[in-house]
Formats: C-alpha cells, structure tokens, sequence
C-alpha cells in the first residue's frame, strides 16, 4: 500500500465513496464523495501529540475493541497517507470551552475544523471492483456462547491477540483475566455449510487459517493443548496437506465433530463442552480455557448498492457473477468492468493476487485499444413505431437505452453498452425494437422450417445460449440419450422469446413448446431472465382465456452442466406430447387464428379513429 500511495501514477483516494456511476467502456464517470478527514495529511506528520492529548476514547476497530482508540487517529498502523483522521462524530468540537485541545497542541497547524466534504469527478476507461468481503457474525448461534462468554472469540478476533502489533503487544492472553491459555479449541465451518444459520457453501480459507494458527501457537507456546473440532477438513491448495500434517505431528488434536453447545465454569472462567467424536463414536467431554470459532465469509452488506451502480448481478451466494466462469474469469457482465479478489467468491490471499493481476491485465489490454470490439447482436430502435413507453429502459439490464414519455424523446440505444439479450425487443408491444442477426423474422422462419413436416410429432425448444443451449450440446456429446422430438431453436438469452414466438408454434401444429434458460440467480445478462418469468406467467394466463392448456407452454431452468437435466425434463415433455391430440391441436389453430383476426381488426379499427 505504501507503494501505491507513493506511485506517480496511482491516485489513492482515502475516506472516499462511489456515489454514481455513468457512461460505458473507455467513458465511465465517476461521482466521488471524498469525505473530510479535518487534518491536512500533506503537512501532518504523524508525531502522535494530539492524540495523547485528545480526551475522547473509543474502542479502536481496527484491535476489534481489545484496546481504545481516541477521536483524533490513526486507522491502523501501516495507513496510507500516513496522517491521523478525526471522527468529528466522537470528537467534542472546536470551541475551546468543549475542548480543541489537539488544534492547540499541533505545532504544525495541521487540523482543519472547517474543512468540507468534496465531490470528486473522475472520467476512467476501466472499472475493478474490489471491494472485498464481510465476516458471519456468530451471535445468532447462542449456543457457542459468543459476547455472553468472554472467553469465546472469533478467528478474527484471535488474530489480533495473537498478532505482534495488537492489543497485547504480541502477549498471547484471553480476554476474561490476562490470563495465557494453556487449553484453546477450535470450532470449524460457523455460519458455512449450514442451510439454516449461516450460508451454505464452504469459505474455503477457514480450515487453512486454523492449522496456520495452530502451527504458530505450538511455535510459540509448545505446552498449549490444541483442539479442532470439524466436519472434514480441506485443505486444497499447494503446501496446504504439508501443513495439514505438520499442524498433527506437531501434537493438535483432530476431533470429527462439532459441539452442540458451550457452558461456563463461573469459578474459573474455562469453558465446557460435550462433542460427538464421529471418528471414535463416542461422546467426548472439555474443559478449555478458550475457543476460538472460525468464522465464515459472506458478501459484504452494502452489495445491493454496487450491483445497481454497475449493473452488475450476483450468484445465489451473494457474491458478484463473473461473465464467464471458464473463459471470461475476472469479467463482469458490464463490459469495461472486471472484478477482483472476494468481491467474487471467497478466496485466500494467494487467489486474490492473482485474480487482481488478471483483472489488471484485462483493463490494460481495454484501455491500450485503439477500438474496442462489439459484438454485433445488439438493439436498434425504429423510432418511427417507438411510442417513448419507456417500457424498454426499465427492461434493459445493463442500462444501455434511454428514453423520455415526458419529453416525447424516443428510445436510443447506447451501442458500447449493449449486450443483445434482447429482453427489450421481446417486451416491446410496438415492434420498434429489433436484435441485429436476431430479429423477429429470423426466429418465425426457423419456427415454421421445424414445423413444416409432421408438426405434431415436433417439440419446440427455444433455449439460451448460454447455459440450457450449452446443457442441450453437453446432452449429446456425453452420448445421453433422450427423444428426438425436440427442435432447439437457440436463443441469446430466454428473455429474447416474445409471446408472438410463442403463439406462431401452437398456430403452427407444435404440441408442446419449452422455454429454458440460465437459473434465476445465474443469468448470464444479469437479470434478464425474470422478464421472461413475466412474459410466460402473462401468456399462461393468455392461453387459459383462450380455452388454450396453459400445461402445453412449459418453461425450465438450467445450466451448462445440466445436461442429463436437459435429458430429463425432455423425456418428461415428449410424455406430455403424446397426451396431445391432434383434435386439441387443430382447435388451437382455429382459435389462435380467429385471435389474430379480432386482433387486426382492432389494430385497423385504432389507426383509422386515429
């Protein structure tokens, strides 16, 4: 980080917040509130006198409230700049009847009362976000007796009583009397892999950090009793098992199993447990003077805030969704944002440099463009037909078209910022807007070619490029067999399919027509694909005023790797098929027909009153 700050070329801005993002790939702008620090860190040089003299205290965060801080400071140690800050909600003010004691024991002159906040505006070409990750708070699990125990910590609390600049210098002790530990138990997997309390997924770096912590206490302290107790332990990674076994011969006990809950020795102050050691089978009593709860990694609070600023989406996790996990890693859905470290998944440190070195590359090889290259499927406006609706602006994922029903200005896409899901020409009522190489005729022509011969023996597929598309190649290539029924028509993404799509299929004797497309939390385009749970949800409805069986549209979810999934839900569907009669079929096209005749003649009915 000194590094950084010293760079000629690296503008590090402290104390600061993204308030707005605009613009697209080699034009982002960006609105920056640079909070006030009231002390001018060009000219402090952090000789610590006002703070000895402030006499405000506060628990530091920083020593996760082991040791106080006061209202004037410095965040942590190694801060870049190296400058003090004050938290003017602590401090007591300036009139010198409250206090403003540290202006008048600053020789350099360096605190400011009257300094104010600043909106910073940047123009940038690239975007990395790395934001970082928040920890589980254990409190909720009552049963670990987290903040009623003092004795109970989390890993990182444990790391700054371990650490040599916390709050005990180095002194290893437990919080409840001074006290070294000789007897610490680890508590593995809180608030990961549990569906009810916690998240579910693994954090990847917990099993990892408990054996480093083990090994640095038996380093320093051998007498230390050391238990761990987990469900399995994983320890993925190079030198990771190496570690594993040095952490055991060095004498840590391994106990498969997790207590279900902790008392307190009130005399003493030692904790004790039961557990069931799933390795011996056998119940297993301890009396520990600490337990140290390995705490997971979850997604940081204020994400909902980042998503809407960089129309960015997110796994079911929580975490932010690259574009590609195989080809495209450290690329966000946004073109000209790239994400970095766990802001994306959790990860080691190891990872996280690495992901950040990649992210680095990719915007470097962005901005030392002179072009930068589209894909060409993206939306055009016919403002002739556009009625400025503004239905599309607020379809649009990436927030690439604007448009004013006020003002009566009509839709314009912005190129640079498009993608071609196509969700906007699919919810468009007016046909103003069409997908290059995608449109509307392209798709009814590959509709009528599957259905020119024996439509009642043809399924009609339209399915997503990116995950129930790849799902129907990975199906065949694995060599699983389903009914050859189905005729795929693929689509960028299933927010593409319009209901007219829909409709021309059973007009045109299909039995059966499946959407399919990305898992809710895992659409390629963000979130474009709970438009297409809209648009089906109103055709059922449409299907079922029409005397039509709503059962006859069917959409499903899936993934790339789901192809014996696509197998499946095929079979199901060609089970359905059959169930169609060919009596059903052509009352639907009857109907379907005298639909669209009463359709035109309300149309015609419209233009002419007009």
């Amino acid at each position: 980080m000194t590094d950084v700050g010293r760079h000629p070329r690296i503008k590090l801005m402290t104390l600061s917040e993204v308030e707005s993002i605009s613009g697209y790939v080699g034009n982002f702008r960006v609105k920056v509130h640079k909070k006030a620090r009231y002390v001018d860190e060009s000219e402090c040089t952090a000789c610590n006198e006002c703070t000895d003299i402030c006499p405000v205290m506060k628990p530091d965060e920083y020593q996760m409230g082991f040791s106080i801080r006061k209202a004037i400071y410095m965040p942590f140690p190694q801060a870049v700049p190296s400058s003090f800050v004050i938290n003017m909600d602590e401090c007591l003010g300036n009139n010198p009847i409250a206090c403003g004691k540290c202006l008048e024991k600053c020789d350099k002159k360096c605190i400011d009362f009257d300094m104010q906040d600043e909106i910073v505006e940047l123009n940038v070409g690239t975007i990395i976000v790395a934001t970082g990750l928040d920890v589980y708070d254990p409190t909720a699990l009552d049963e670990y007796g987290y903040t009623r125990f003092e004795n109970v910590v989390t890993s990182l609390e444990f790391e700054r009583l371990i650490c040599a600049g916390g709050p005990t210098d180095g002194h290893f002790v437990r919080p409840s009397d001074g006290k070294t530990p000789k007897r610490i138990g680890f508590i593995q997997c809180v608030g990961s892999r549990a569906y009810k309390r916690g998240h579910p997924y693994c954090s990847n770096v917990c099993c990892m950090n408990t054996i480093k912590d083990s090994l640095l206490l038996k380093e320093h302290y051998p007498d230390t009793e050391l238990s761990v107790f987990y469900i399995d332990i994983r320890a993925f990674g190079k030198g990771f098992e190496d570690l594993f076994n040095r952490s055991k011969k060095a004498g840590v006990r391994y106990i498969r199993g997790l207590p279900e809950h902790i008392a307190e020795d009130h005399d003493s102050g030692n904790l004790l447990l039961k557990v069931e050691n799933t390795t011996a089978g056998c119940i297993e009593e301890f009396e520990l003077d600490m337990v140290v709860l390995s705490v997971g990694l979850e997604s940081r609070q204020d994400g909902a805030q980042l998503r809407h600023l960089l129309a960015l989406s997110q796994t079911s996790d929580g975490f932010l969704a690259e574009c590609h996990p195989k080809l495209m890693p450290v690329d966000a859905p946004t073109r000209g944002v790239f994400l970095a470290g766990c802001v994306e998944a959790p990860k080691d440190i190891k990872d996280s440099v690495t992901q950040a070195g990649a992210a680095a590359a990719r915007a470097g090889a962005v901005l030392s463009a002179d072009m930068i290259k589209l894909e060409a499927a993206t939306a055009v406006v016919d403002k002739e037909k556009c009625t400025c609706c503004e239905v599309c602006v607020r379809v649009c994922p990436y927030v690439a078209i604007t448009a004013s029903r006020k003002q009566k200005i009509p839709a314009e896409v912005t190129e640079a910022m498009c993608r071609g899901c196509g969700a906007c020409a699919a919810e468009c009522q007016f046909g103003a807007i069409s997908i290059r190489h995608f449109d509307d005729e392209q798709y009814m022509a590959q509709t009528e070619a599957a259905l020119e011969e024996n439509p009642q023996d043809k399924v009609i597929v339209f399915a997503c490029n990116w995950c129930s598309y790849a799902a129907s190649d990975l199906t065949g290539t694995s060599r699983v067999q389903y009914p050859p029924s189905a005729r795929i028509i693929r689509t960028m993404c299933s927010g593409r399919v319009d209901e007219k799509f829909v409709l021309q299929a059973f007009k045109l004797g299909a039995p059966i027509v499946l959407v399919s497309g990305c898992h809710f939390a895992d659409c390629h385009y963000i979130d474009a694909n709970r438009w297409t749970q809209r648009r089906m949800d109103r055709l059922w409805s449409r299907l079922e005023r029409l005397g039509i069986r709503p059962e006859r549209l069917q959409l499903e979810w899936m993934s790339a790797a789901e192809g014996n999934r696509f197998a499946q839900v095929m079979t199901e569907i060609e089970e359905m098929r059959t169930k169609v009669t060919r009596e059903e079929i052509e009352e639907t096209k009857k109907i379907l027909e005298e639909y669209e005749s009463k359709k035109k003649k309300g149309t015609a009915a419209l233009g002419s009153s007009t």
